[in-house]
């Protein structure tokens, strides 16, 4: 990157997220003085300035931030009101990107008074920059600006962009919640290992092993899932066993269930959080 071209980004709220993206940017060229942060928690404030040397850090919005190109709000759904009434006014002529999740980009833009608003929905790989990023830009937003939220969102893993707001919902429910119901998985082969008799290191090593390699076998073969997932079920083999098991419980029910469960709180934070 040329640092003099760098886009001038405000981060509202330095959490998690925040600090992924901002890792990202900065691996990437970005310069750290090109990036302002407003964290209200001490703790966080200090965590963030030792990560990143250079970056402007402040406890609250004011007239000494700087004009923004992008603003991330990276903050809870339920402080994201609040957080907007008091950055606003120093912040509303940029474009504004949120992580928030379940909050309208309707909430969003009655609250920023602006039209310029995408919407994202990442997820915790984004801490190694593998992250999966769903987006959904209102219509006042230009291809150039676009160009922009994928740039910074690139610094994190992959994105995919969806035409109708309502999709979010279902994309938090796949892709943002779905860390949790791969660790998931991932406790039940640690433990159904230990119970057959492996330390349970060694079980936890086969599992996490298992999941990345078929996740980037399934990631670079141009073969549908279910041949992937056939090729490894001969008739009367043990995976054979495990399937069928699985198909008895209605396991793939089930799990449309949860997911469905995710898809209508994420709809419900917004009615919630957003009025």
């Amino acid at each position: 990157m040329n640092t003099s071209t760098h886009p001038l980004i405000t981060f509202i709220g330095g959490g998690n997220m925040a600090s992924a993206i901002i890792g990202g940017l900065v691996r990437q060229g970005h310069a750290a003085s090109h990036l302002q942060v407003v964290e209200p928690w001490d703790e966080q404030r200090a965590k963030l300035a030792q990560q990143f040397p250079g970056m402007t850090i402040v406890s609250a919005a004011s007239a000494d931030l700087q004009p923004s190109d992008l603003v991330v709000w990276a903050v809870k759904p339920q402080t994201f009101k609040d957080a907007a009434a008091a950055a606003s006014p120093f912040v509303a002529g940029a474009l504004h990107l949120s992580v928030a999740a379940g909050i309208t980009s309707e909430s969003i833009a009655a609250w920023l008074g602006t039209e310029r608003i995408v919407r994202a929905m990442p997820n915790t790989p984004a801490l190694v920059g593998l992250g999966m990023t769903g987006l959904m830009a209102r219509a006042a937003v230009s291809a150039d600006n676009k160009a922009l939220v994928e740039q910074v969102v690139r610094t994190t893993g992959e994105l995919v962009w969806v035409k109708v707001e309502a999709d979010l919902d279902a994309v938090t429910a796949l892709s943002g919640s779905g860390p949790a119901y791969v660790f998931y998985f991932l406790e039940a082969m640690r433990d159904a290992g230990a119970r057959m008799g492996l330390e349970p290191e060694v079980a936890q090593q086969l599992a996490i092993g298992t999941f990345l390699g078929a996740a980037t076998l399934a990631q670079r073969s141009s073969d549908p899932l279910q041949t992937l997932r056939e090729r490894v079920t001969s008739k009367g083999g043990t995976t054979y066993a495990a399937i069928t098991s699985m198909e008895a419980s209605d396991m793939k029910a089930l799990f449309e269930k949860a997911l469905v469960a995710a898809q209508t709180r994420a709809a419900e934070l917004g009615q919630e959080f957003g009025k």
